[in-house]
């Protein structure tokens, strides 16, 4: 079974990067969050229950289970395309790591 650093480092150097930083956060907000891989993407599960996961694209990344339709996301999350509960981060820009802050704090409400 792949891991989570054998997906990324399936990418160019720039976009491990940026993938390294969504993980870092994830990690420093949720210590004991599991890491897997599920549908061919890094999954991080909180008590066995998927929490967050990424993909990697030609031109993005997507983070998933994100909470698009909160009102406290919507100018946040206006700037990037969506999908139901998904958000893609260009990857000619910085990774938005203070909304991904914030959705990480929303979902530990939850």
């Amino acid at each position: 079974m792949i891991h989570i650093d054998e997906y990324i480092a399936t990418f160019p150097e720039d976009v491990q990067m940026k993938m390294w930083q969504i993980v870092a956060i994830i990690k420093e907000k949720v210590p004991t969050v599991e890491e897997s891989i599920s549908y061919d993407m890094p999954t991080f599960k909180i008590n066995g229950k998927r929490f967050l996961y990424f993909a990697g694209y030609k031109k993005h990344i997507g983070l998933y289970s994100v909470p698009t339709g909160e009102k406290d996301f919507v100018d946040d999350l206006s700037k990037y395309k969506q999908g139901k509960g998904s958000v893609q981060f260009p990857l000619n820009k910085p990774i938005p790591l203070e909304l991904i802050d914030k959705i990480i704090d929303f979902k530990l409400r939850e």
